[in-house]
């Protein structure tokens, strides 16, 4: 069976992607932000994952206002990136695992998650930064499953539900017969909030409380619905959905490997955390 090694959180901001482009990793802004990747960067080298299920959220290129599903799991060859506008430069396709895809659809389909089946799907930013973050040289190394939660346009999941999906993903994947090592890939937030009366808006208490409990406590965060975990980490902040359908997909106790949280990072509060699976 196909094992889960670990998971792994971070940011998402598209001025990332401007900098590593201008070669600014070094630079005083950024490099509290980039050196924090150098430690998660050596345990995936000696542990040497094979796939990478990422959980993120779309910002308009694959998804739209008009067409918004709650969750969608790709289920292609590859996955294209495109230009979204940032100035970003657009990275070369992710090879997906097909096998893998499928095999998480019918069993999140057999535990009554309604999702979109994309066997065509195009990755922005915030399936494609955090992968150059883990892996900066070259082509992406691993292989990739991507699946997308609405955090965009209301109704959103609640916490609970998104907590349930990443421990049905993670079922599934240990379910998966194959001798491949899996990792867990969350990528958004932590709290921000880009417009409106409360732009700029940071609670690093609640960030740093949301980082410890994903620990040895997931379901601290959904004692919270959609409306306080707005509240509490802004408009945006709510991508920490991703982050705990990450941890739910990784079963058992866990490790942390390493963690880092800077602010701001362009108005953004930027956590990362890599946790290693125990059990």
């Amino acid at each position: 069976m196909a094992k889960i090694i670990g998971g792994l959180t971070t940011s998402h901001v598209p001025a990332i992607g401007g900098a590593i482009a201008r070669g600014a990793q070094q630079e005083p802004y950024w490099k509290p932000f980039f050196d924090g990747f150098l430690p998660v960067r050596a345990w995936l080298d000696e542990v040497k994952p094979d796939i990478a299920v990422v959980f993120y959220n779309d910002h308009g290129l694959n998804f739209f206002l008009d067409k918004m599903p709650t969750f969608a799991v790709g289920a292609a060859p590859e996955y294209r990136n495109a230009d979204e506008g940032w100035g970003i430069p657009t990275l070369p396709p992710f090879r997906g695992v097909p096998a893998l895809s499928w095999h998480i659809i019918n069993a999140l389909v057999d535990k009554e998650f309604d999702i979109t089946t994309c066997q065509e799907m195009l990755v922005d930013h915030a399936f494609t930064l955090p992968l150059k973050l883990f892996w900066p040289e070259g082509p992406c190394p691993v292989l990739t499953v991507p699946i997308c939660i609405n955090t965009v346009q209301f109704p959103l999941p609640s916490a609970k539900r998104c907590l349930a999906l990443g421990k049905a993903v993670g079922e599934a994947i240990a379910s998966w017969d194959s001798d491949k090592k899996v990792v867990v890939i969350g990528t958004g937030g932590l709290s921000h909030q880009l417009d409106g009366e409360r732009a700029g808006f940071i609670n690093k208490a609640f960030d740093l409380k949301f980082m410890d409990s994903l620990i040895s406590e997931p379901e601290w965060a959904a004692q919270y619905s959609i409306h306080e975990l707005v509240e509490k980490t802004g408009t945006q902040g709510v991508e920490l959905l991703m982050w705990l359908a990450t941890r739910a997909a990784v079963p058992g106790r866990v490790r942390k490997v390493h963690t880092n949280y800077h602010i701001p990072i362009s108005n953004t509060a930027a956590g990362m955390m890599a946790l290693a699976a125990l059990d």
